[in-house]
C-alpha cells in the first residue's frame, strides 16, 4: 500500500523554500551581508570606463555614498571611479528592502588639501597634500605636479615633486595683486601624475585660494561653508589642524556633520609676511 504525503506538509515545505529564496533576493535581511568591494583603495584609469561593483551582493535594497562626489549607482552600488573626486575617502552604505544596513569603506587615489587658514604673520607658509587621504603618506617618488604649469601661470608655486604650495611666494608673486586687500581670492587647477596605483595617468584638482589681513576678517558665508564641510574629509589621521573645529572619525560612521561637498578644498592666507 502506497503511503500519501500530506498536502499540508507538502504545502508548508514549499512555502518554507519560497520564503527562503525571498530573503536571499532582498539583501540580507537576515542582517548577515556584509557590504564590501573587494578592496579598500582605487586608482582612476582613464582608458576604460572604470566601474566596480559590490562583491556577491544581493538584489534589492539601494546605495548611498558620502560624501559628495561619489559617482555611484543607488540601485547596484556600482561606483565610476573615473567619474568619482580623487584623494577622498568615502563611506558607502547599502540598505535592505527591510531596513538593514552594512557599510563599506573606500578610498579613491589622489591628493587634496585640507580647509585651512595660515597664519603668513607666524611663517606657516606651506601647505602640504594629503596623500591618498592621509598627511602620514609622502608623495612616491618621481611623481609630477602642475604639470602644463596651469598654477604657475597663475603665479602658484606648487613643488613638482611633492604638491607643496608655496603661499609667501603666491603673495610675492601677485596672485592676490601688487597690494592683496580682503576678499581677494584665485581658483587653480592643479593637474598632477602620480607614480602608484594610478600608473602616473592623469589627475587634477582644482584649488581655491583666498586672502584676509585676519582670520576675523573672513565672510561669513565662507565660515558657515566650512562648518557645513566637517566630517567630509574623514580618516585621515593623524588630527588635522583645529580649523573650525573640524570633525575627523577615524572611519567616518559617526557623529558626522557634513553637508556640503568637499571640493575644491579653500586655503586662507591671513596676515603680513
Amino acid at each position: 500500500m502506497k503511503k500519501l504525503f500530506p498536502i499540508g506538509l507538502l504545502l508548508l515545505s514549499i512555502w518554507s523554500i519560497q520564503s527562503c529564496t525571498k530573503d536571499d533576493n532582498t539583501g540580507g535581511s537576515d542582517g548577515n551581508y556584509k557590504l564590501t568591494y573587494g578592496d579598500s583603495i582605487f586608482y582612476i584609469n582613464p582608458s576604460v570606463d572604470y566601474t566596480i561593483t559590490p562583491v556577491g551582493a544581493p538584489t534589492g535594497g539601494s546605495y548611498t555614498g558620502f560624501p559628495e562626489g561619489i559617482d555611484i549607482d543607488n540601485l547596484t552600488g556600482a561606483i565610476r571611479v573615473n567619474k568619482s573626486e580623487t584623494g577622498l575617502r568615502y563611506r558607502i552604505t547599502y540598505t535592505a528592502v527591510n531596513g538593514d544596513t552594512s557599510n563599506a569603506i573606500i578610498l579613491i587615489g589622489g591628493i587634496n588639501y585640507y580647509d585651512q587658514i595660515y597664519d603668513l604673520s607666524k611663517d606657516d607658509t606651506t601647505a602640504k597634500p594629503l596623500y591618498n587621504a592621509s598627511l602620514n603618506r609622502n608623495v612616491p617618488a618621481n611623481s609630477i605636479f602642475d604639470e602644463g604649469n596651469g598654477c604657475k601661470l597663475e603665479g602658484v608655486e606648487v613643488d613638482a615633486s611633492n604638491g607643496r604650495i608655496n603661499l609667501a611666494a603666491c603673495v610675492r608673486n601677485g596672485v592676490f595683486g601688487i597690494t592683496p586687500t580682503n576678499g581677494v581670492r584665485k581658483e587653480v587647477e592643479l593637474r598632477y601624475r602620480i607614480n602608484d596605483g594610478s600608473n602616473k595617468n592623469l589627475n587634477s584638482l582644482k584649488v581655491k585660494l583666498y586672502y584676509y589681513n585676519t582670520s576675523a576678517d573672513i565672510d561669513a558665508d565662507l565660515i558657515q561653508l566650512l562648518k557645513d564641510r566637517e566630517g567630509t574629509v574623514f580618516g585621515t589621521g593623524p588630527t588635522p589642524p583645529p580649523v573650525f573645529q573640524m570633525t575627523t572619525e577615524v572611519l567616518g560612521l559617526s557623529n558626522v556633520r557634513g553637508v556640503a561637498k568637499p571640493r575644491p578644498p579653500c586655503i586662507f592666507l591671513v596676515g603680513r609676511m
